[in-house]
């Protein structure tokens, strides 16, 4: 069997919780747009940026992650580090730049303004999402098809499954062999005396 580290076994949580911090990244608020001194006067989500492409990346990762745990599949574990780099690189180019930046925005209210990109907690959630999505994917592509069949969790024994009970201990063969030798000699003894016994009589 093949010998991995108590850190390789820890790979597919990290790629699964990654994963669902970069979906629930798209259905939370990435900026919030606050004139200077003022409140927040307009939201953008994650879903509004990005069509909700990070959602449909995660849930490909998540697949992908299942395919290359449990049929030790290498293109399935490398599907799951590209999957990673992807939602990398929508944070580095497309959030990234717009973050904490000044641009001019049409209100109702107050018809055009000029509003700073506030980052809120979907886009920092995307940012370890993203980040930890691209590292753990990576090294999980490193590893070879006996090392991804190893992380396969462990199967439960089921309750109704009778316990191995010890054997029962047998008689060496030697014992057996003289206790069925001693017999016929015991049967030849009393048929030889009972003949004796008649002519004396």
């Amino acid at each position: 069997m093949t010998d991995i580290t108590r850190l390789t076994r820890l790979l597919p949580l990290a790629c699964l919780v990654a994963a669902i911090c970069l979906f629930a990244s798209e259905l939370m608020t990435t900026f919030e747009f606050t004139p200077p001194g003022g409140e927040a006067l307009d939201s953008q989500g994650g879903a509004d940026r990005h069509g909700n492409a990070l959602a449909v990346i995660a849930v490909f990762a998540i697949g992908a992650l299942a395919l290359a745990v449990f049929t030790a599949s290498k293109p399935a574990a490398t599907a799951v580090a590209v999957s990673g780099v992807i939602a990398l690189l929508v944070f580095l180019l497309v959030d990234l730049p717009d973050a904490n930046a000044v641009g001019t925005l049409n209100d109702a209210r107050e018809s055009f303004f000029d509003a700073e990109a506030v980052p809120q907690g979907g886009f920092w959630l995307e940012m370890v999402g993203a980040l930890a999505l691209a590292v753990s994917g990576i090294a999980l592509a490193t590893l070879t098809p006996e090392q991804l069949a190893a992380l396969r969790p462990p199967k439960r024994k089921r309750p109704d499954e009778p316990e191995s009970s010890e054997p029962e201990s047998k008689p060496a063969a030697g014992h057996t062999v003289a206790h069925q030798e001693s017999k016929p000699e015991g049967a030849l003894r009393r048929l030889t005396r009972r003949p004796r016994a008649r002519q004396r009589g």
